[in-house]
């Protein structure tokens, strides 16, 4: 097997199954992190106005050092300003009227493209955010670590990470509880790949087959269909593997997987360029709803 393809794992993901919400911030980037020396769309996404205000009428995004900005992204009725300096630099759009501003009740992205840095680390874009009643900036980093749990105004966050690492950032992942004789289950979460990629693989030592399916109505009725060629991801949009759509089918299973029990679990995924990368992960076996009454798996044709 070629360098190119040898898989890597890391365990760098299981600090996300708990599903715990990240700060509450309102301009952020897309969950997950990029290869080091990789070109990279940073989409800033604005969920909602200043606190009291109407609309959001600009934003500013002070650029880290050692990220390199290649180009913004215009918007139709905003005024685009780029500084570029020396190991930082500032990217600031701004509505020319009132009619072209964001309303509060609107999300939206504003877009720039850049390449980070060729070493890992991570890198704080802070962004100060106008509007029609005052300004929020965005530019909280945290004193340790990477958490920004417990800021009221974090900076936006991007983790670049070294190469053959793993860059889908994987949520609210859970296997559905089963009882002795069944074999079969479904696991399920919500992944997320800033620069796109697929899920091609899945293993798992619980079960003797483990598959990426789909399931659709055709017609009335309930069809499952395996997905042999991986599960696409396009860039920076979640995909929700859950139950009655996307899903990891996992069959022949070795044991009842009992709620509260852990399933040790790998994800396989390959970028645009082929390059395969893998993250070892431990999925807790009932929803955290706690809607995941075990029932049998096979309640559909094939």
């Amino acid at each position: 097997m070629s360098p190119l393809h040898t898989t890597f794992k890391t365990a760098a993901a299981s600090v996300l199954l708990a599903g715990t919400a990240a700060a509450c911030a309102h301009v952020s980037l897309p969950r997950g992190g990029v290869t080091v020396g990789s070109d990279y769309d940073a989409a800033f996404r604005v969920g909602h106005a200043c606190e009291g205000a109407k609309a959001t009428t600009g934003l500013a995004v002070r650029l880290p050092k050692g990220f390199i900005l290649s180009d913004a992204q215009a918007r139709k009725g905003w005024k685009l300003d780029v500084q570029k300096n020396a190991g930082d630099g500032e990217v600031r759009w701004t509505a020319e009227s009132p009619q072209t501003a964001l309303p509060a009740g609107e999300r939206a992205e504003f877009v720039l493209r850049g390449k980070v840095p060729s070493t890992p680390g991570t890198l704080w874009f802070k962004v100060q955010q106008d509007c029609d009643v005052g300004r929020v900036d965005w530019a909280e980093v945290p004193a340790t670590g990477n958490s920004t749990a417990g800021l009221k105004t974090p900076a936006a966050r991007l983790d670049v990470v070294a190469q053959g690492v793993a860059t889908v950032d994987v949520r609210d992942a859970w296997v559905r509880p089963s009882v002795p004789g069944q074999s079969g289950t479904g696991a399920f979460m919500k992944l997320t790949a800033p620069t796109g990629g697929k899920l091609v693989g899945i293993s798992t030592p619980a079960a003797g087959v483990a598959e990426i399916h789909e399931m659709k109505m055709e017609g009335d009725t309930m069809r499952m269909r395996e997905l042999p060629r991986g599960l696409d991801l396009p860039a920076g949009q979640t995909v929700e593997l859950k139950p009655g759509g996307y899903h990891v089918m996992m069959m022949d299973l070795k044991q009842a997987l009992t709620k509260g029990a852990t399933v040790p679990v790998t994800l396989s995924f390959e970028d645009a360029k082929g390059r395969k990368t893998s993250l070892d992960l431990k999925l807790p076996v009932g929803a955290p709803d706690g809607g995941d009454a075990a029932a049998p798996a096979h309640q559909h044709k094939h």
